[in-house]
């Protein structure tokens, strides 16, 4: 063939990849406005119909896998829910102790599942340490309190759940007894130590732990899959975009300590794992996904972040929660601070004013946090707050469903895209521009005879 027919159609097939490139940027354009567009606030229909469809996809392929892999796991499943519908509808002896397990079963699934909701809804607010955990801590730490004793529930799962609340919440003091611990001085309060109110809440924290460190998983498989496939997470790409402008002080300062967290991704080790685990911090969803991407063993990483998150921030919160509604924490404030007062001679005439005004805000904090029987007279204000509250929880449970239906229906919607686009490029028989390699001209490696 002569040397300008193999460069005509050189340069033929060079205009026929750009017209391509072009039709290819045209449809990325498309598939990104779609994409951005699909959210329930502008396409309710369309999203919920996306959102069914990425569901029934994903039950399909359950399904096919425990039938080609699981046949086992699924024959014990159903053997085990056929066990329990017969202790369950057949009357008989067992009864009492097959009641006794279903309140076990509620009160472990209940606080897993808002640990679990608390790690997968930091993207949406739904932090149910301080919509229920925390509460409950508290409310039991001031009842303690209020009546000298701690061994106020009839079980274990006498606690806060899904529309029920628990026993002792309406019960009076002298329905437990007499009290157990030493009143405190000028206070109709008794001291109840953290040690014996400690075990009476770890179990519902220890479980709510475990949760939220279940919940971290999906972020760690979905770096991995990602990482055996040759791609990078959408996170790690994020943290490659350079900031928005306008972006406030806040944002930029995270990005930063984001990226500077990922360039220390060579240290991460079962040690730096369970610290940052440990520590209450918006970056332990980055660390699952770093660990992830660099392949680190899921014994590890799990092992890591259980331990972190179940024993050692739990307790941190609790703890935290106990002194803070336990008069101990200001009787220790106190004592500090006439300590201090004490060796400054200056300011040592002023000792009594402030104990006054000390002993005036302790009796304000006593008075504020009494928490009286429910009564009639207190229906409507009892009324008035649970409206308000479960308005609220309401609110946050809708906006964190919504943010777990927009991103199932986008990532399906996404690979959606992906395949689209793998089979133009296939049928084109042509490569995308940041794939094709660099040369100066059509004839680079044509030779002449």
């Amino acid at each position: 063939m002569d040397l300008s027919n193999l460069v005509s159609t050189s340069n033929a097939q060079r205009q026929h990849g750009i017209i391509d490139e072009s039709r290819i940027s045209r449809l990325e354009m498309e598939h990104q406005k779609h994409l951005e567009g699909l959210v329930l606030t502008k396409h309710p229909f369309d999203t919920l119909k996306i959102f069914t469809l990425a569901i029934l996809e994903y039950i399909k392929q359950s399904a096919i896998y425990a039938m080609t892999h699981g046949w086992l796991f699924l024959l014990t499943t159903l053997l085990s829910l056929s066990i329990g519908v017969i202790l369950l509808t057949v009357n008989g002896p067992h009864e009492k102790h097959v009641d006794e397990l279903v309140h076990y079963f509620r009160f472990g699934l209940w606080w897993v599942g808002l640990g679990v909701a608390s790690s997968i809804g930091l993207g949406s607010g739904l932090h149910t340490f301080v919509l229920y955990l925390g509460p409950h801590i508290a409310i039991f730490t001031l009842r303690a309190t209020q009546c000298g004793r701690v061994d106020l529930k009839s079980a274990p799962y006498d606690t806060i759940q899904l529309n029920r609340a628990p026993s002792w919440i309406d019960k009076s003091c002298s329905d437990f007894g007499s009290p157990l611990f030493p009143q405190l001085i000028d206070s109709e309060r008794f001291r109840t130590p953290l040690l014996s109110i400690l075990p009476q809440v770890q179990l519902e924290a220890i479980l709510w732990g475990i949760g939220t460190a279940i919940g971290e998983l999906p972020p760690y498989f979905v770096s991995r899959a990602a990482r055996l496939s040759g791609r990078r997470p959408e996170a790690l790409e994020e943290l490659d975009a350079s900031f928005v402008e306008g972006s406030g002080f806040l944002s930029v300062w995270l990005m930063r300590l984001k990226r500077w967290t990922f360039s220390q991704s060579q240290h991460l080790n079962f040690f730096t794992i369970l610290v940052l685990a440990s520590v209450p911090n918006p970056l332990f969803d980055l660390a699952g996904i770093m660990c992830g991407q660099l392949s680190v063993p899921f014994w590890k990483f799990f092992t890591a972040t259980l331990i972190g998150k179940a024993i050692i921030k739990t307790h941190i919160q609790t703890i935290f929660i106990i002194l803070v509604c336990n008069n101990q924490l200001l009787e220790w404030v106190e004592n500090e601070f006439i300590l201090i007062l004490e060796h400054i001679p200056a300011l040592s005439y002023i000792l009594p004013h402030l104990m006054d005004k000390l002993h005036t805000a302790r009796e304000r904090f006593n008075h504020q946090h009494n928490m009286p029987p429910l009564s009639s007279k207190a229906n409507k204000w009892d009324f008035s707050f649970a409206t308000i509250w479960n308005t609220f929880v309401w609110l946050m449970l809708i906006g964190f469903f919504n943010k777990i239906i927009t991103a199932t229906a986008q990532s399906f919607l996404k690979e959606k895209q992906k395949k689209e686009m793998d089979e133009l490029i296939a049928e084109g028989g042509f490569k995308s521009q940041r794939e094709k390699p660099e040369c100066s001209n059509g004839t680079a490696d044509l030779k002449t005879d």
